[in-house]
């Protein structure tokens, strides 16, 4: 056979291909089916389970041959995957009705993973077998082959419960995700019956009985306004908060608050970020009411103590937790689940029509099943009946015929050809009888103790009772409102047996205003040392460390706490600092990086002074730059809002090597890297915008720069060392600026 090339483009090609990859990863791994509630690997594990008979009431099976079961015969895509689902089906803290019975670790709510599953044993809930595996031989879903098509595999799980409003559910497919918050069952059932009785109502409707969300974790919805909206489109987001509860400190005259409910997206790693967080607040001015924290939850539940200083104000405290922290949170709903085999978001109404629709689907099957066999039992009992009366002749016919076939056919079609009777009339007779095949079957395979007299009244009863039977099984079949009862009888059952209290209060409260509470300003210093960790102590701590803290540290600058600081860098830019944000503590603390509190950069630039911008506004400040240029500036105009902002402007190449406050005194002295030094009074230097260049202070020769200023006080004497001698810098002539200075030789 000859080869045939086909030409196609390449595009064609790889849109189909990634379509059918991402529709395989969409319906086949990671929605929920509508009518289950259940993810693939979720129904092949909890069907699996059902084969393997690891029922309620049966003893636990180890984790890892229910995976390796699962993974063999159903779900070919790796063990982690599959025992991951069972372990979240067993965590009654993610699902609002676990489906799986864990005996072992199975996590925890701080987020501790699951033991191996060498190690943990699993069963089916009693609530799993009655709501999900129920009736399956009565064939009320298809089956389809598994990927191998060795085993066949339901398509989906006949739930007698709206499964994805009950357990929720989570999911990331390609270009989709789906986020369902688990429910409470009792109301969720109450708004499936009521929808039975009446199709017309809505989404609105429906949320007379479903409230809002029932998380396992409990918490506060707090935007119950919002909901209605949320439920009729299938998108939206909930606020939740968790519990707080405030209690007094025994023989103390302090107070506590204690969380005894989180919100459901704080699970896991949540809590410790939470943690976290709270203590960092109460290192910081914010939450300095905070005294102590303590995580005190068990298996009883959770329980978090924030121990506050005496005369806190609890309501502060609580808002702030509110708002700085994760006990409020949000949910982001996305009610997306494969619907007709396709991904559709649904509505509050369309989660629970699509139930309802199924459950008058498997319900049909389900006595339909029933009545075809009882159908048949009613057919086997008819021909008994009539057997009993003409069980002599049956007993001729049997005792006359060479074998089974031979009095078979004679019962079924009157033949007698062949069999011996006692007499003519017994011959006559039998050739009238007309038994059905099965009724043949049944008589030929009848013992003779079925003749007792009792067993012939049991009989008889037991075909009243057929007929009863039948008649229920087509009343439900051919009467909608008889159905419906026998559904919502049902439901009711579950209702009844399974369902409990409300974890999840609804309310509808305003978002927290939180009113910060400006800490009381107190003096501080500022240290920064020779790597650039700055930190803040109290002004008595420097007092009783200042020579080593003169020593050991590259600035010193006297604060408020509630100071904000201008950190000079050699760029001509000026970084607004925070004293609030400098770690305040101890003396031989090590501090934290300038460049982790303000946008300075130590890989580009390299910080001159720090100032207090406060102290500023009534100073000028005096820039030299290295190619001579010099200036003069208003300290009030780095008084803005902005971060970072420019304190001159450079030439290319240029850099700030000084800048100073400017004190009116006997002027300053600019001393070059080829020794030249020209001493000027500030009065020379004019006074400029932060965004000019300035003026040339000096005249530098080619290749020479500004590599040293000096600033005199007046009457005191001031010596450098420039060139290898000592140079007593006020004895320098005071000369105009931009001059070429004096050279100072050795």
């Amino acid at each position: 056979m000859a080869n045939e090339l086909i030409q196609t483009e390449y595009a064609e090609i790889m849109q189909k291909s990634y379509i059918d990859y991402a529709m395989s990863v969409i319906v086949a791994r990671a929605l929920p089916d509508v009518r289950d509630g259940l993810k693939p690997v979720q129904r092949r594990t909890l069907y699996d389970m059902y084969e393997l008979g690891i029922r309620w009431d049966k003893p636990y099976r180890k984790s890892a041959r229910i995976v390796g079961d699962t993974m063999g015969k159903y779900h070919p895509h790796g063990d982690s995957s599959i025992y991951g689902a069972l372990v979240v089906l067993a965590q009654d803290f993610k699902m609002g009705q676990p489906l799986v019975d864990g005996h072992g670790n199975f996590g925890s709510i701080e987020g501790d993973g699951a033991a191996a599953m060498r190690y943990t044993e699993a069963r089916l809930r009693k609530l799993t077998q009655e709501a999900f595996l129920s009736d399956l031989e009565k064939g009320v879903v298809d089956f389809v082959p598994n990927f191998d098509e060795t085993e066949k595999e339901p398509s989906v799980l006949p739930a007698r419960i709206p499964n994805l409003l009950v357990n929720g559910s989570e999911g990331i497919a390609v270009g989709m995700a789906t986020s369902i918050p688990p429910h409470n069952l009792g109301e969720v059932i109450d708004a499936a019956i009521a929808l039975i009785r009446d199709h017309s109502l809505t989404s609105e409707d429906l949320m007379k009985y479903v409230k809002g969300p029932d998380f396992p974790t409990g918490g506060i919805v707090v935007n119950a306004s919002e909901l209605p909206g949320i439920y009729a489109s299938g998108c939206g987001r909930i606020r939740i908060r968790g519990r707080v509860e405030t209690e007094k400190i025994p023989r103390t005259d302090r107070k506590r608050l204690v969380i005894t409910e989180i919100p459901y997206t704080m699970i896991g790693a949540g809590i410790g970020k939470f943690l976290n967080d709270v203590a960092a607040l109460a290192d910081s001015p914010l939450g300095s009411d905070i005294s102590d924290i303590s995580n005190q939850s068990s298996k009883e539940g959770i329980r978090i103590v924030l121990e506050l200083r005496k005369g806190a104000d609890e309501e502060y405290i609580r808002k702030l937790l509110y708002k700085k922290t994760r006990l409020e949170d949000t949910f982001g709903v996305n009610m997306l689940a494969v619907s007709d085999g396709k991904p559709e978001t649904l509505s509050l109404h369309d989660i629970l029509e699509t139930h309802i629709e199924f459950q008058f689907e498997i319900a049909t099957k389900k006595y339909q099943s029933m009545l075809d066999a009882e159908l048949e039992k009613k057919e086997i009992q008819e021909g008994l009946i009539r057997a009993v009366d003409v069980i002599d002749l049956i007993i001729e016919i049997l005792r006359g015929s060479r074998d089974r076939t031979m009095a078979k056919n004679c019962l079924v079609n009157g033949t007698t050809e062949g069999i011996r009777f006692k007499t003519k009339k017994s011959k006559a007779d039998a050739a009238k009888l007309k038994f059905t095949e099965a009724q043949a079957n049944a008589i030929l395979e009848m013992r003779l103790y079925k003749l007792i007299g009792l067993e012939i009244d049991a009989l008889t009863a037991e075909y009243e009772d057929t007929l009863k039977k039948i008649e229920t099984y087509t009343d439900i079949l051919n009467n909608y409102s008889s159905m419906a009862d026998v559904i919502v009888r049902q439901l009711e059952e579950f209702r009844d047996r399974y369902s409990g209290p409300r974890k999840t209060q609804i309310l509808d409260e305003a978002e927290v205003v939180l009113e910060v509470k400006k800490a009381k300003a107190s003096p501080c210093v500022l240290l920064i040392d020779r790597f650039g960790y700055a930190r803040t102590v109290d002004e008595t701590v420097y007092e009783k460390n200042r020579e080593a803290a003169d020593e050991e540290n590259r600035l010193v600058v006297r604060c408020m706490s509630d100071s904000r600081l201008c950190v000079f860098t050699d760029t001509g830019r000026v970084h607004i600092l925070k004293a609030e944000k400098v770690p305040h503590g101890k003396f031989r603390d090590k501090g934290t990086p300038i460049d982790n509190l303000c946008n300075y950069d130590s890989s580009a630039e390299t910080f001159l002074t720090v100032l207090e911008l406060e102290m500023l506004k009534t100073k000028k400040l005096i820039f030299v730059t290295a190619h001579g240029f010099v200036k003069m500036a208003e300290g009030s105009e780095f008084d803005v809002s902005k971060l970072t902002v420019a304190s001159t402007k450079l030439e290319e190449n240029d850099r700030v090597i000084c800048v100073h406050e400017a004190h009116s005194g006997a002027g300053c002295v600019l001393i070059t890297k080829n020794s030249m030094a020209l001493r000027m009074s500030e009065e020379e230097i004019p006074l400029q915008k932060k965004n000019a260049r300035g003026v040339y202070g000096i005249r530098l020769a080619p290749e020479d720069e500004v590599e040293r200023v000096f600033f005199l006080e007046d009457g005191s004497p001031m010596e450098a060392e420039v060139n290898g001698r000592s140079v007593a810098l006020n004895r320098l002539r005071v000369s105009a600026r931009g001059g070429k200075g004096t050279r100072i030789r050795k």
